[in-house]
C-alpha cells in the first residue's frame, strides 16, 4: 500500500471541496467506514494519494422521520444502527433484517450505509491485482472461469455481481438517496437507479459523480397494511456471501395484494426487479400456489454460466418464502 495524505472533513461541503481539488495532485476517494475501501488498497486495487475522511461531519450518522413522513438515514449511519433502530424495525422490517444479516457484527459495527452503498462488486478476478496490471486477459475472465457465485442474469458483458445487502431491501421500498456536490447543490436518485452495470475499464459502478458525497437514504411512508419480508440465503449458517438474497414488499387490501415490489441480489451486476412476479401478485390473495407462480416468474430467462446453475432453483425458492413470509407478517 503506498503512503497517502488523510484528511478529516468537519462539513460536506468542505469534503466536496477536497474531492474536487485541481491541487490535489492525484487520485482522491472519501472514506465512511473504509471497511471495502481499505481492503481495495491493501489488494493493490486502489491507490489514492488523498484519503477524506467523512466520519467526522457531524449530524450524518442520525435517523429522523421528516414531516412529510419519509425516514430520513444519514449516510454515515452504521449498519449495526440501522438493524436495531426502532421505527426502521417497526416501519420497514426487511431492511432491519437486511442489516442484521449485512457481514459480521464487527463489520456492521464499523460500516456505514453509505459506504455499504458504494463498494465495489463482488468478483474474485476484479479483486485480483493482476486483473488491473493487464495480466488477466481483457474482458470478463469469470464468464468461462470460476463463476459459481456469479450473476445468473445479464451478464452477457460482465458477470460481478452487487455486494449490498441492504439495497436489496432499499430498491423493494422504492427509497432513494441524496448527493451533494459543488455549491450545495443536491440530487436525489432512486436506488433502483443508482446501481450501475460495472464496467471494466472505469471501475465505475454507481451514479454517483467526481466530487459528490452520498449524505441521506431516504425511504417513503408506507400506506396502511404494508407487509414485508427479507431473506438471505448462503451456503453455511455461519458468515458467507449470499447466494442470492430477496426482499418483498407488499401493500395489501383486504387479503388481496394491492402493488407488490420484489427485489433480488446477488443474481446480477446489479439488484434486480421481478416485474413479472410483481404483475402476477396484483390484485390476488397470496397462497402457496400464486406464490410458487411468481417465483417461476422470477427466475424466467435467467441465463446461468458454466458453474452457477444450481442458483436457479435456490432463487425461485427463496422468491416462494419470501412472499409468503412477507403475506403473513
Amino acid at each position: 500500500m503506498q503512503s497517502f495524505e488523510w484528511v478529516d472533513a468537519t462539513s460536506v461541503e468542505q469534503a466536496v471541496q477536497l474531492l474536487g481539488d485541481p491541487a490535489a495532485n492525484g487520485f482522491v476517494m472519501a472514506k465512511a467506514g473504509g471497511i471495502d475501501l481499505l481492503d481495495l488498497m491493501k489488494e493493490g486495487i486502489l491507490a489514492p494519494t488523498r484519503l477524506i475522511n467523512l466520519k467526522t461531519i457531524p449530524g450524518l450518522d442520525e435517523i429522523k422521520v421528516r414531516p412529510s413522513g419519509e425516514l430520513e438515514i444519514g449516510a454515515l449511519t452504521t449498519i449495526a444502527h440501522i438493524n436495531s433502530d426502532h421505527r426502521i424495525r417497526e416501519q420497514y422490517p426487511a431492511l432491519s433484517e437486511a442489516a442484521g444479516h449485512a457481514a459480521t457484527p464487527q463489520v456492521r459495527n464499523a460500516g456505514t450505509i453509505g459506504g455499504n452503498l458504494l463498494q465495489k462488486p463482488r468478483c474474485w478476478y476484479f479483486r485480483n491485482e493482476n486483473f488491473h496490471r493487464g495480466e488477466i486477459v481483457h474482458g470478463d475472465p469469470a464468464l468461462s472461469g470460476q463463476n459459481q457465485y456469479h450473476a445468473i442474469f445479464d451478464n452477457r458483458t460482465t458477470s460481478m455481481v452487487q455486494a449490498s445487502t441492504p439495497a436489496t431491501a432499499l430498491i423493494a421500498y422504492n427509497a432513494a438517496v441524496e448527493l451533494t456536490g459543488q455549491h450545495g447543490k443536491k440530487r436525489i436518485v432512486p436506488v433502483r437507479e443508482f446501481f450501475l452495470p460495472p464496467d471494466f475499464t472505469t471501475g465505475r459502478v454507481t451514479a454517483i459523480e467526481p466530487g459528490e458525497v452520498l449524505t441521506q437514504v431516504v425511504l417513503p411512508p408506507l400506506p396502511q397494511g404494508t407487509r414485508s419480508a427479507y431473506h438471505k440465503q448462503t451456503e453455511r449458517d455461519s458468515y458467507d456471501w449470499p447466494i442470492c438474497d430477496v426482499a418483498v414488499v407488499l401493500e395489501m387490501q383486504g387479503k388481496a395484494v394491492r402493488t407488490a415490489a420484489i427485489a433480488m441480489g446477488w443474481v446480477a451486476p446489479t439488484p434486480r426487479r421481478a416485474s413479472e412476479s410483481e404483475w402476477i401478485l396484483a390484485g390476488q390473495n397470496v397462497n402457496e400456489e400464486r406464490a410458487a407462480e411468481a417465483a417461476r416468474a422470477a427466475v424466467a430467462g435467467a441465463t446461468p454460466l458454466s458453474k452457477n446453475g444450481y442458483k436457479i432453483p435456490i432463487l425461485e425458492a427463496v422468491v416462494r418464502r419470501t412472499i409468503l413470509q412477507a403475506a403473513t407478517a
